[in-house]
């Protein structure tokens, strides 16, 4: 088997994956916003792969070809064996909504949401991609917004076994009243404590794991977003998400034409600090 697997990256994000009714709609709009070109993905013509500079940086999947998935980009994170996580996921509270699937040749797959409700998904097998969330250079950064960053810690660690004290695997270190989760080092995610609201209308305030793309244009992606169908949401900021200061020059949250929610940020100079580590 060639190229990285899961196994380079065991309880670290490790893929994006977002389902939408119209494919081609899809590819339209991030396409404009984020400056994305498409290429077949290893799935069949209901699967597309973003690049960035021909790099893979995420997948986008027609809905009907995505059993019982929502309308919603999904972190994805990496484990050695997907139905060992699963049975994890079931023993600590959490809903499997999907899987394990297999998802010839690459490997399997499983949906599932944490106590709060907030999806995510774990992937066992060949890695798409060879960035990793984290590098300074990394085309996005993941962050979960949950009522209680320490619970959620809890929880996720037990699932994808962070700071289980293997060679090479995920550290957990409590920052700044939220988690930040590393791997060599580096920080590849961030857990946030703050208001959250279940059933609320407004998105944002939902229990989820927010995907920030990096854009080398703000001012263009934010024109491109309303041109192609897509809403910028105000006051969609949080604290992961808010600079020292409260400057949101920098970054915004933005709903996709089919109501994905995502956000969106200024590539950081070489001279400034990691985003997820504020």
């Amino acid at each position: 088997m060639s190229g990285p697997t899961t196994g380079d990256a065991v309880g670290a994000p490790c893929w994006l994956n977002l389902s939408a009714h119209d494919l081609e709609a899809a590819q339209r709009f991030y396409g404009a916003v984020l400056g994305w070109t498409f290429r077949p993905g290893a799935f069949g013509d209901a699967y597309v792969v973003g690049e960035r500079d021909g790099v893979p940086v995420a997948g986008i999947a027609a809905l009907d070809a995505e059993p019982a998935g929502p309308v919603a980009w999904t972190v994805f994170f990496a484990v050695e064996d997907a139905d060992a996580a699963v049975a994890r996921i079931r023993e600590r509270g959490g809903t499997v909504g999907v899987g394990p699937l297999a998802y010839p040749p690459r490997g399997r797959a499983a949906l599932a949401t944490d106590l709060e409700g907030a999806l995510f998904g774990v992937w066992e097998g060949r890695l798409v991609s060879r960035w990793h969330v984290g590098e300074r250079r990394a085309p996005a950064w993941v962050e979960l917004h949950t009522r209680d960053a320490f619970d959620a810690a809890v929880f996720y660690g037990g699932v994808l076994g962070w700071a289980d004290g293997s060679e090479g695997g995920t550290e957990v270190s409590y920052e700044h009243e939220g988690v930040v989760l590393r791997r060599g080092g580096e920080a590849v995610a961030r857990l946030d404590s703050g208001p959250v609201e279940s059933e609320s209308s407004r998105p944002q305030l939902r229990p989820r794991w927010l995907v920030r793309f990096r854009v080398r244009d703000l001012a263009a992606a934010r024109e491109a977003v309303p041109a192609y169908g897509g809403s910028v949401v105000p006051g969609g900021e949080w604290a992961g998400m808010r600079p020292p200061g409260g400057d949101d020059e920098r970054r915004l949250v933005v709903r996709d034409p089919e109501g994905a929610l995502f956000a969106v940020e200024a590539e950081e100079d070489e001279e400034d600090e990691e985003g997820g580590e504020e």
